[in-house]
């Protein structure tokens, strides 16, 4: 039978719209493991990636403390999708947005923001440590401002404690492994603590990509190594710990270290046999859960996130120049090259 991702209920307005996406079942990628592979399809969300679930939460955590009033300016710093759905949530609530990312960001990113009245500040592509480091930049020009708040994704634990509503994944209680979305971790924290108190012997995994410190962070119980290499995925490649994973670090099962070779692979077989035309964070998840069901055995059922599309990333993941200039080409699958 066909099961719908929405209700005949009126929601009210963007955040209403917000949550209640389908679990999708990975018919070829099952078939293939000899598992049951879902994905949460949060690319659904109508900002379009996972991250509008955390700009609400962060939205209505302010707004309970008081933190913001109207006319007042809201400033962050994100190199993933948070800067969009923080954009659609404000715009939504009558907020102006500033928001600051590194100039490495896709073009269609930059756009979307200006179309949804951001202001954007394209900055460095610097590490943390560095204080010309977009995340840094933008809490000093939200204390410049006299009216304006910066909202800490990184370290903001509401992003954790944004509401997840675990009766989706309740018929599997299936092993969950997702990627840092962000960088901040919410959703990895979020969703693991939910599920840890349904069943606290559910195993919880981390999916890393090159150039990130978590992989070896977990696989050497609190080892915290300076990163090497780096990754095409956007916001997800992380050199610390934010405050959001510390609340869950300790709870993680282990870690699979994904590479950007798997993940560009899996982004075609995805649309050639799945018909979903999903980002880098999903694809590198999906990896991520395929290896962790031939880890875990036949007969297993994993679930991850699918964290966004493909549209705010098309002009780079299906360029053959594009890959090509990053050592990628070769990552399509051969039967899928033109």
């Amino acid at each position: 039978t066909r099961g719908f991702a929405t209700s005949n209920i009126a929601v009210d307005g963007f955040t209403g719209a917000v949550g209640n996406t389908p679990l999708i079942y990975f018919k070829m990628l099952s078939e293939q493991t000899g598992s049951k592979i879902y994905g949460k399809a949060k690319f659904q969300h109508p900002g379009g990636s996972i991250k509008d679930r955390a700009a609400v939460g962060i939205f209505l955590d302010a707004e309970e403390k008081g933190h913001i009033k109207h006319g007042r300016t809201v400033v962050e710093g994100t190199a993933g999708n948070t800067d969009i759905g923080l954009a659609h949530v404000f715009r939504a609530k009558g907020y102006k947005c500033v928001i600051f990312m590194p100039n490495t960001q896709s073009q269609e990113k930059i756009d979307l923001l200006s179309m949804l009245s951001a202001e954007v500040h394209p900055v460095p592509a610097v590490p943390y440590k560095n204080l010309l480091n977009y995340n840094h930049q933008a809490r000093e020009y939200a204390e410049k401002l006299e009216n304006a708040i910066w909202t800490d994704q990184f370290d903001n634990t509401a992003n954790v404690y944004a509401p997840v509503p675990v009766e989706h994944t309740k018929p599997l209680m299936s092993p969950f492994v997702c990627s840092h979305i962000s960088g901040p971790c919410g959703t990895l924290a979020g969703v693991g603590r939910c599920l840890k108190e349904k069943n606290p012997k559910m195993q919880i995994w981390l999916a890393d990509p090159p150039g990130s410190v978590l992989y070896k962070y977990v696989s050497s119980d609190g080892k915290l190594v300076e990163h090497g290499g780096s990754s095409i995925t956007e916001g997800i490649v992380h050199g610390r710990i934010t405050s959001n994973l510390g609340i869950f670090a300790n709870d993680l099962s282990g870690a699979l270290h994904i590479s950007d070779e798997k993940l560009i692979s899996m982004v075609y077989q995805l649309l050639d046999s799945e018909g979903l035309y999903l980002g880098t964070s999903s694809a590198l998840n999906v990896v991520a859960a395929v290896e962790l069901a031939q880890k875990l055995g036949k007969g297993s059922k994993v679930v991850t996130v699918l964290c966004n599309g493909a549209y705010q990333y098309q002009s780079r993941l299906f360029s053959k120049k594009w890959l090509e200039s990053k050592v990628l080409g070769d990552a399509i699958p051969e039967s899928l090259r033109k």
